[in-house]
């Protein structure tokens, strides 16, 4: 999720208390218990099918209700997944809020994530309802995007404090503070993994690597420059000139603001300026398309992954020469690779491989973990969670260029991905 830091307005509190953008009625106590039921509802089915996929009808359902007597809570399916986005800005901005009471940068960080995690194994216990994932808040229209973009903005600000009275300029404090975020994004994605009573301690082992770095004793940043993959073909080309590539690369940019479901046909070719004909003329379906972009965002990381292997070193010189380049590679020609959170709307058939496959690429950073503990490039920590910190903050950095204004593909990985590898409160270089 991305906006420009210049919004203003109220706090994400607020707004998540105010109706989107209707006036509610008089709130009772049964008023607000069934709106409750119906946001909790719709959370669930936005977070599986997505803004585009999910109707009113489908939502009454979920509670028992007819479609009208939704409508007389949210008008609009647009309002209501406002109200849902809002409701997990509210949540994470009531986190933070607890967090601030703690002595020191570090002790804040370290009970911000245990708090979350904490909220995390409440919702898997079932005692806590869940919250909308914020990953199609760009499907919304205005002015729900809007009030959306204002809340998630005066949270980061908020979560930005954090670095205040460190040594960090402007876009050093918004580029880590992006990366925090991204990766407290991603923990919900891969922290089912565990049993939900060792959630606190997924929460301690990820504060400690976001404090301490991934570096062993004297490791330097100094990752090495492997060639990218290949430079796409620009976006707008004469339609007969128009190559797969391009019908590939316009597709990830939509999935990636819009979901599955808002990158349409009618969209992907309009980026490219070519008709509805010429779209299917190079692709049977969009299905096929967006398959294939996955399988372009995941053999650009193999590539990757492969040539840090193959130029060797320690473990530690060939996570963060490859972790460097796809940084870079994201704000390139190339990019961007398809952000992990676009197959929660996927069809089913496409949904579980694709889920395997983002798995296992991110585990392979593993293997460069391992064996930097075992040379001593990398000081000891669980491997596993690292390897997922490294994926998120991958995954996450072609928004950087909405919080770092003026960020290029030469200086995003000291920018971005340096303070992942030596700590989020180090001194830059």
């Amino acid at each position: 999720m991305s906006h420009p830091l210049d919004t203003s307005g109220e706090t994400a509190a607020e707004i998540a208390m105010k109706p989107v953008p209707v006036e509610a009625p008089r709130q009772t106590r049964r008023y607000a218990q069934k709106r409750d039921a119906i946001l909790h509802a719709a959370a669930t089915l936005f977070n599986e099918a997505g803004v585009k996929g999910a109707t009113l009808a489908d939502v009454a359902r979920g509670v028992g209700l007819m479609t009208n007597s939704v409508t007389y809570y949210y008008r609009r399916k647009e309002d209501l997944a406002a109200a849902c986005f809002l409701r997990t800005i509210a949540v994470l901005d009531g986190l933070v809020a607890q967090a601030e009471a703690a002595p020191d940068p570090a002790a804040r960080l370290a009970r911000f994530l245990d708090l979350y995690c904490a909220r995390r194994a409440a919702v898997a216990a079932g005692a806590e309802p869940d919250t909308a994932v914020l990953h199609d808040v760009r499907a919304l229209p205005e002015p729900q995007a809007e009030a959306v973009f204002t809340a998630y903005a005066d949270l980061f600000r908020r979560l930005r404090g954090l670095f205040d009275g460190e040594r960090l300029d402007r876009a050093e404090r918004n580029a880590r503070t992006h990366l925090l975020l991204s990766v407290v994004h991603s923990v919900r994605l891969w922290i089912g993994r565990y049993e939900p009573r060792d959630y606190g301690r997924v929460a301690a082992r990820v504060s400690d690597l976001l404090v301490g770095g991934l570096a062993g004793q004297a490791a330097p940043w100094a990752p090495g420059l492997l060639p990218e993959p290949g430079p796409s073909p620009p976006l707008r080309e004469p339609e007969s000139e128009v190559s797969p590539e391009a019908f590939l690369r316009a597709a990830t940019i939509l999935i990636n603001q819009q979901g599955y479901r808002g990158a349409s046909v009618e969209k992907i070719s309009g980026l490219l300026k070519v008709t509805k004909g010429s779209f299917y003329h190079h692709n049977d379906n969009k299905d096929d398309l967006v398959a294939n972009c996955f399988a372009r965002s995941f053999a650009q990381i193999r590539a990757v992954q492969d040539a840090a292997d193959a130029a060797g070193g320690t473990g530690w010189e060939r996570i963060c020469t490859a972790s460097a380049t796809l940084v870079r590679a994201q704000l390139g020609p190339a990019g961007p690779l398809l952000r992990v959170t676009a197959f929660s709307a996927l069809p089913e058939g496409l949904r579980t491989e694709t889920r395997r496959t983002m798995n296992r690429l991110a585990e392979r950073f593993t293997f460069c973990l391992v064996d930097g503990m075992a040379d001593g490039s990398v000081r000891a920590h669980d491997a596993g969670i690292a390897a997922q910190l490294v994926s998120s903050m991958i995954n996450a950095a072609a928004e950087l260029p909405a919080w770092v204004p003026g960020v290029t593909p030469d200086t995003a990985a000291d920018l971005y991905a340096r303070p992942l590898f030596l700590g989020l409160f180090a001194p830059p270089a």
